[in-house]
């Protein structure tokens, strides 16, 4: 597809996961064990065709950019593609300042530089499948100025709070922008992906940028569903939208049901990621492995239940891990009892035989490279 550019965005203040975020952009936290949010907006563009990629970065940026890389491990070619990073510092003065219209404000000269006509922008932070390619072509056939991908979901009450959401009219033309504060039970969830020209693009982030330094792009957009043919493009299949500790916690394990991880890895859609080349997982007489998405390099001596695990884990023999998230290359003890957990890279649990937390409410956190 050579008739649009993608921009994922990265960067943003409007939400925070709670620890993970301390070490990482939410772009690079871990996903179904093996991947990384941000390879599945990467992914859905470049099966989509589309190879000029600009990903916006703030906050703690090493481990994305090591990840990313030059986007070979994405399928795009680098001869006439490109998946360039762009970082953000505006957040370290204030975060009230950590705005997409910042980012793009600062990248307003490479981006006039670009020729393709139409641009896709998509976020890191929420996970879907989606063929641009089909967006865009609904996008031009509407005639309208702005697409707006949104997803149907109930129980809003509970999930998706501080998401924007669209108030459609009969023909899913956008008559408002809102956020969601949970007082009705369906919504129509905004998933922050825009279609439109890139001259019009250009444009409403000027005028945002005058308008206010903290405006965001969904914003302008909603002070403009008078002025522009605003419509929503109805989206089906998976979708998580990744905004605090408890939906990151509950998103992946949700992916232990087959049927909900049918919908989101696709046979004809390949989600991209960096590989990792070691030996498969070792489940040592005695262990006891239920529900549950284990990656390679793994070492299980215990028990696990419904639980997702990134590689180079090491479970010792009689430890109990139950209803948990556990990040790459974490080591839980002999005898260790942990429940309801997210527990981040490189922690070790020995002495603290029992971490067990509410599962009515948010989950523990164990930070990353501690010592329990």
């Amino acid at each position: 597809m050579a008739k649009a550019f993608g921009i994922i965005t990265a960067a943003s203040n409007r939400f925070r996961v709670e620890g993970l975020q301390d070490y990482r952009p939410a772009g690079s936290f871990s996903f179904a064990g093996r991947f990384r949010l941000i390879d599945f907006p990467v992914s859905n563009m470049s099966n989509s065709g589309i190879d000029r990629i600009l990903v916006y970065i703030s906050g703690n940026p090493r481990s994305l950019a090591e990840h990313l890389g030059t986007g070979r491990n994405y399928n795009i070619n680098s001869k006439r593609g490109k998946l360039q990073l762009l970082f953000h510092d505006e957040g370290n003065i204030n975060p009230i300042y950590n705005t997409d219209i910042a980012c793009f404000m600062e990248s307003l000269g490479i981006i006039d530089r670009i020729h393709q006509e139409y641009v896709v922008i998509a976020p890191c932070n929420m996970v879907y499948v989606m063929n641009y390619d089909e967006l865009l072509g609904r996008h031009i056939e509407s005639g309208a100025d702005i697409s707006l991908l949104y997803h149907r979901v109930d129980a809003v009450n509970d999930t998706y709070l501080g998401c924007n959401i669209l108030n459609l009219n009969r023909q899913r033309g956008v008559h408002s922008i809102a956020t969601n504060d949970g007082s009705a039970k369906e919504r129509n969830i905004f998933m922050d992906t825009y279609v439109m020209k890139k001259d019009l693009f250009v444009h409403l982030v000027k005028e945002a940028a005058s308008i206010s330094s903290v405006y965001h792009l969904s914003q302008i957009v909603a002070d403009k569903c008078e002025d522009l043919d605003i419509r929503g493009i109805h989206h089906k299949g998976y979708f998580a939208a990744i905004t605090n500790l408890k939906s990151y916690y509950e998103s992946c394990l949700a992916l232990t049901d087959g049927e909900q991880s049918k919908t989101l890895f696709l046979p004809d859609w390949p989600i991209y990621t960096s590989t990792s080349d070691s030996c498969p997982t070792q489940y040592f007489k005695g262990s006891s492995v239920r529900n549950s998405l284990i990656s390679n390099g793994c070492s299980i001596e215990g028990s696990v239940e419904h639980s997702v695990f990134g590689r180079g884990i090491n479970v010792g023999k009689g430890a109990v891990v139950k209803n948990c998230v556990v990040l790459s290359y974490a080591d839980i003890g002999p005898g260790v009892h942990v429940e309801n957990q997210v527990i981040d890279k490189w922690a070790k649990i020995r002495r603290a035989t029992e971490i067990i937390s509410d599962p009515d409410k948010a989950p523990g956190y164990i930070r990353r490279d501690d010592m329990l």
